[in-house]
């Protein structure tokens, strides 16, 4: 098959003579600037997204999809809810659940808390909370006693200096009214478990009883704060919150689990793409090294432009050479940077070779998550880059005049 003559001079430019080493040499650096550009922004997107992911697996281990909340502040009737809920085919499973503040305390050492009242049986089904039990069970939290149980974070047990076995003292200072006003509500709770989620917030604000327990503490007798509900696909929280929204009346809500952490979310984002805005300034670097490198190549094929004129190629045909010429340089580049992108990202993800201190972030290692998203919007940004730097050498290719290189031929 013939190639487009274009194509063909631009392919062969690109092969310079011996006597013109240093362009070639140019040729390479411009391909290797923005394959390192393209590299090293695939690489810091494929680790944002790690943690972004990391993050999100830990929002959703504690909390669910969606939450039926009621403006009154309780749900009586929470059990035809559910009733209710049960017909609809996007959602897995449903939990009811108790939420209030409260501060606990073991001898001289308090912290304010949210309680949270589960019912066990529900609850596994509803949150991937038995994953993050280091020790105990949730299940404990059904077997009666006389004192009731609770489940702890792992942040939490050092703050208190508590462990499993262990009492601990709840009060609420919403209690009965006596003499002197406003008593609070003290009750002494058995230490059942302890989760580690991950996340400070949770792991040292949050603790779980059976949801009997947190009815009869907060004097809610048969009623409950909300609903948690478990979909199919995470994604479509969304569209089902809509729905679900139409289908309950008022004081009934739903909220979802983006919503209820929009800010945080909107937060990464922000930053992910700040961070692709700086570092696709070295994808422009790379560019002026294209432009640098066509523009001494018209330089240097001054005379074979002339020729290529006088033998009737047009202005716009020695326009294509050089910009495809450029793309050309661009286009390796990118096919290098991907390629090396993906391969540097595989190495981290799967050998761990950066490590981190877990008690600060966490984490034993740096996670990575690649993008098909992510991968294509860099391609093609550099191959826009690239295409937009070879415009001006081209056109300053096209407007030579002929007469003046062969002039003296």
């Amino acid at each position: 098959m013939n190639l487009p003559y274009q194509l063909f001079i631009a392919l062969r430019y690109l092969r310079t003579k011996k006597r013109h080493r240093g362009i070639s040499v140019n040729t390479l650096i411009s391909v290797g600037g923005v394959a390192v550009g393209v590299m090293a922004l695939l690489v810091v997107l494929s680790v944002m997204s790690g943690f972004h992911e990391d993050l999100q697996k830990k929002i959703l281990g504690v909390n669910a999809h969606i939450v039926i909340l009621s403006f009154k502040g309780a749900i009586p009737d929470y059990h035809e809810v559910m009733d209710r809920l049960g017909g609809e085919k996007d959602i897995v499973s449903s939990s009811p659940f108790v939420l209030g503040q409260v501060m606990v305390s073991s001898g001289k050492r308090a912290h304010g808390v949210f309680l949270r009242g589960i019912s066990p049986e529900t609850e596994i089904h509803t949150t991937e909370l038995t994953r993050h039990m280091k020790e105990g069970s949730i299940e404990n939290l059904s077997k009666k006693s006389d004192m009731p149980g609770i489940i702890i974070g792992r942040e939490l047990s050092s703050s208190l200096g508590v462990f499993q076995g262990d009492v601990i003292n709840v009060l609420s200072p919403i209690g009965k009214i006596g003499p002197l006003g406003m008593l609070p509500k003290i009750r002494q709770f058995k230490v059942a478990g302890i989760f580690e989620i991950g996340m400070f917030e949770y792991d040292s604000n949050l603790v779980l009883t059976h949801l009997s327990a947190a009815q009869d503490f907060f004097d809610m007798k048969d009623e409950v704060t909300g609903i948690q509900l478990k979909l199919d696909d995470i994604y479509t929280a969304a569209s089902v919150r809509e729905k679900l929204q139409d289908k309950f009346s008022f004081p009934l809500y739903a909220r979802d689990w983006m919503q209820m952490n929009k800010n945080l979310f909107s937060a990464l984002k922000l930053e992910k793409f700040a961070m692709f805005v700086i570092l696709i300034l070295i994808i422009l670097v790379a560019s002026f090294n294209i432009v640098s490198n066509l523009i001494m190549n018209v330089i240097e094929k001054k005379r074979e432009i002339a020729i290529l004129k006088a033998m009737g190629a047009t202005d716009r045909g020695i326009m294509a050479i050089f910009m495809l010429q450029g793309f050309v340089i661009g286009l390796v580049g990118t096919i290098i940077g991907v390629v090396g992108g993906y391969l540097l990202s595989y190495i981290l993800n799967t050998y761990q070779i950066i490590k981190l201190p877990a008690d600060v972030y966490y984490l034993s290692h740096l996670p990575v998550k690649m993008s098909f998203s992510d991968f294509a919007t860099v391609s093609l940004s550099a191959l826009i880059i690239s295409f937009l730097a070879t415009i001006y050498p081209a056109w300053q290719a096209a407007r030579l005049n002929p007469v003046e290189p062969l002039r003296y031929e």
